[in-house]
C-alpha cells in the first residue's frame, strides 16, 4: 500500500530516472542526427563553406540542450505518473518544451558566436527531438499497457459509493485496465446494493468496514464518491486511509454530473465551469460512424462472402433446421428488428432457455450457458470463431446494427431491464463492442452496462478502429467465446 505519496510519487513500472535519461538521451543523439542531414546528406540546402566542420563545437551545445529538455519536460509535469491523461496531450507538451529548448540554444548561438554554427541544423534537432520524444512515449504506453494487463503495477481500488458515479468510475476501470486501476470491491450503506453487488466486483459492507477491507484486500486506493452533504462521512473515511496508509481521492462534487457536460473556463484568473446539457452522438458523428461501417463491410466482402458460402454448406449438409436463424432483437431508440445469424442451435432452442434458466441461475438479460447442450456440432465450432455472426453484416447494410457498439438486447431482456439500463438503446447496436474485446462472454450484466456506457460517452471514430482492431485477435485466438 502507498504511504502518503503524492501524485506524483506514487510507484510505477519504471525506475523514476529511466524516461528522463531517455528523453536526455535522445535530445543529445537529435543533435548527431541532425549534424548529418545538414553537413553530410546536405538536405534542403546545400553547405557552401568549402572547409569541413566536425561535430566537436557542437557537443557542448548538445549537453546543453539535453539538460533543458530534461528541465522543460520537468517543468510541463511530462514525468508526473497521471493516470488517462492522453497521448496527444503528451506530445503538446513536448512540442512546447522543444521549443523553448530549441530558443534558447538559438540565443546562445547569438550570445556565444561559437565557429560552428547553423540555425537550419537547429530547426532538424527540434523536429528530430519531438518525433523521437512522441514515439518513445507511445512505446513507453504500449509496454505499460501490456504489462498491466499481465497485472503487474496495478493500484488496487477500492470504490466509497455505489451511485452513479461509482458506477461510472467502476466502467472506466474495467474497460480501461491500461491506466493501472483494477477495482477489488465497493463500501456502501445501501444494503440493497451490497447484496445486488456489481458482477465480479464484490460488494464489501459498509462504510464502517473500511479499515478492515483495506487491510484484508492490500488496497492501494481508496475513491471516496458521496456527495458533499455527507461532509462529516468524508472526512472520517479520509482520516481512517491516512491511518491506514491506503491513497485516497475524492471526487468534487460538480462531477457528480457527467463530466463532458463541464466545461472550464478562465475569467483572469477566475475559474468559472459551464454546465452543458447532455447530447447524444451528433448528425454528424453518425454519418462518420454509418460510412465507416459500410466502407469495412464492402472492403471486407472478398473475405465473408466465400467463407459465407461455406458455412451455409456446411449446415445445409448437417441438416438440423434452416442455415439461417432469425431472432426478434432491440436496437437503437427500442425500435424491434429481425437479427439474423447462422443456425447453431437445434430447432427448439428457445422453447428450452426457460428452464435452463432456472436451472443455471444465469441472469436472465444477459444469460451465457457454459456447454450448451443446445448447440449443435457445427454450432460449436461456428460459436468458438464467432462465424455464427457473419450474416450480422446483412443487418449493418440494412443499418439496423453498427460494427462496433452495445449488443442488440432481446425484448424479453429489455423487459427486465431498469429505468437506467435503457440508455443502452441510445445508439445502433453493434456486432462488437467495448466489452467483447475486454472479457468477452465472462462479463456479467452489470459491467456490460457500464462498459456500454463508457462507449456511448465517449464514442469516437478512432475508438471503433480500436475495436475492431482488438476484435480480429480475440476471434482468432478465440478467446472467451461460447
Amino acid at each position: 500500500m502507498s504511504t502518503h505519496l503524492t501524485l506524483s510519487e506514487r510507484p510505477t513500472l519504471e525506475p523514476r530516472w529511466l524516461l528522463p535519461l531517455i528523453d536526455g538521451a535522445l535530445a543529445f543523439l537529435a543533435f548527431g542526427a541532425a549534424y548529418i542531414l545538414r553537413y553530410d546528406l546536405q538536405i534542403i540546402r546545400p553547405v557552401y563553406d568549402p572547409l569541413e566542420r566536425g561535430f566537436g563545437p557542437y557537443i557542448p551545445f548538445a549537453a546543453l540542450y539535453a539538460i533543458f529538455i530534461w528541465l522543460n519536460f520537468q517543468r510541463n509535469g511530462l514525468y508526473r505518473n497521471i493516470a488517462g491523461r492522453a497521448w496527444l496531450e503528451e506530445v503538446y507538451y513536448v512540442a512546447s518544451s522543444v521549443a523553448v529548448s530549441i530558443v534558447i540554444v538559438l540565443a546562445m548561438f547569438f550570445i556565444l558566436q561559437p565557429l560552428a554554427t547553423s540555425r537550419l541544423m537547429l530547426i532538424y534537432v527540434a523536429a528530430l527531438t519531438l518525433i523521437a520524444s512522441a514515439l518513445s512515449r507511445l512505446i513507453r504506453r504500449w509496454i505499460l499497457a501490456y504489462l498491466r494487463h499481465q497485472g503487474l503495477g496495478i493500484q488496487r481500488v477500492l470504490i466509497v459509493g455505489m451511485g452513479e458515479v461509482g458506477r461510472s468510475l467502476l466502467g472506466i476501470m474495467l474497460t480501461r485496465p491500461e491506466f493501472g486501476y483494477r477495482p477489488v470491491g465497493f463500501l456502501d450503506d445501501d444494503q440493497e446494493k451490497t447484496a445486488a453487488g456489481m458482477g465480479r466486483v464484490e460488494a464489501l459492507g459498509g462504510t464502517d468496514n473500511l479499515a478492515a477491507v483495506i487491510h484484508r484486500e492490500m488496497i492501494d486506493t481508496v475513491v471516496i464518491t458521496f456527495r458533499w452533504k455527507h461532509y462529516d462521512l468524508i472526512q472520517a473515511l479520509t482520516e481512517v486511509c491516512r491511518e491506514t496508509g491506503a491513497d485516497v481521492r475524492i471526487v468534487p462534487e460538480i462531477m457528480q454530473l457527467n463530466i463532458r457536460q463541464v466545461q472550464v473556463e478562465n475569467l483572469d484568473g477566475i475559474p468559472l465551469l459551464g454546465i452543458g446539457a447532455h447530447r447524444s452522438m451528433s448528425r454528424a458523428n453518425q454519418l462518420l460512424k454509418r460510412s465507416l461501417d459500410v466502407l469495412v463491410v464492402i472492403l471486407g466482402l472478398p473475405l465473408w462472402a466465400p467463407i459465407s458460402l461455406l458455412v451455409a454448406l456446411a449446415l445445409y449438409l448437417e441438416g438440423e433446421g434452416p442455415v439461417i436463424y432469425r431472432q426478434a432483437r432491440v436496437g437503437k431508440d427500442g425500435r424491434s428488428f429481425e437479427m439474423l445469424k447462422f443456425r447453431s442451435m437445434i430447432e427448439n432452442a428457445e422453447a428450452l432457455q426457460e428452464a435452463m434458466l432456472r436451472e443455471s441461475g444465469e441472469d436472465p438479460r444477459h444469460p451465457k450457458f457454459v456447454d450448451d447442450p443446445r448447440v449443435t456440432g457445427v454450432g460449436k465450432f461456428l460459436r468458438r470463431t464467432s462465424l455464427d455472426e457473419l450474416p450480422n453484416l446483412i443487418n449493418v447494410i440494412r443499418g439496423e446494427m453498427s460494427l462496433v457498439g452495445p449488443r442488440p438486447p432481446t425484448p424479453n431482456e429489455v423487459e427486465l431491464y431498469e429505468a437506467r439500463h435503457t440508455r443502452r438503446l441510445q445508439i445502433t447496436p453493434g456486432m462488437t463492442g467495448w466489452w467483447q474485446v475486454r472479457g468477452r462472454s465472462n462479463v456479467p450484466f452489470d459491467e456490460m452496462f457500464e462498459m456500454d456506457m463508457y462507449y456511448i460517452e465517449n464514442w469516437s471514430i478512432a475508438m471503433d478502429i480500436e475495436i475492431l482492431m482488438l476484435t480480429i485477435p480475440r476471434v482468432f485466438l478465440r478467446s472467451g467465446a461460447i
